[in-house]
């Protein structure tokens, strides 16, 4: 688990295009992150925009893991929620490049997304990812809690239906 170098992404042409690239790659191999395949590459490149947009305005915090000059993997830190819940964040998006799974880099993006969860003031994580996904079992080995599974909630990009399950983490305990 070395080599990699973890940091928020400011909003940049470079940046946008490898987090499109990589969620076009995710997508084409089956990850379950809110699009289907065949992804256009404009449409990822436009979620990405809004994505920063987002990040620009204090909403969201979009990590990166660099090998070098290359994005190995992604996840983001949505800290806006509702009024009555402050302290909270969600986790969205977590991706790693083919290349570079199994080296944990996916673990590394959440101990980082973790840690700046706490600077801001959230000790409450959520996420949701889909139930046959290999990021299960990396959830489950960083003491991420099940909530429970919604059977046949989403599609997955080749249009098969999925189980959906939730997870919270209590940082305060951590």
């Amino acid at each position: 688990m070395t080599g990699f170098e973890i940091k928020p992404l400011p909003y940049d042409n470079r940046h946008i295009a490898q987090l499109r690239d990589l969620l076009v790659e995710t997508v084409a191999s089956g990850g379950s992150v809110s699009f289907m395949h065949p992804l256009e590459p404009e449409t990822a490149e436009a979620f990405w925009q809004g994505a920063m947009n987002s990040a620009q305005n204090g909403e969201r915090i979009i990590l990166g893991a660099f090998d070098g000059e290359k994005l190995a993997g992604t996840v983001s830190l949505v800290l806006v929620q509702t009024a009555n819940q402050p302290h909270r964040a969600e986790i969205s998006k977590l991706m790693t490049s083919v290349s570079c799974r199994g080296r944990g880099v996916a673990t590394l993006l959440m101990q980082a997304a973790e840690a700046l969860a706490l600077q801001h003031g959230r000790t409450h994580l959520m996420l949701d990812t889909a139930s046959d996904s290999l990021a299960v079992s990396v959830y489950e080995r960083l003491g991420f809690k099940r909530v429970g599974e919604v059977p046949d909630f989403a599609l997955d990009p080749f249009g098969t239906l999925t189980g959906t399950i939730y997870f919270w983490k209590d940082l305060k305990s951590v």
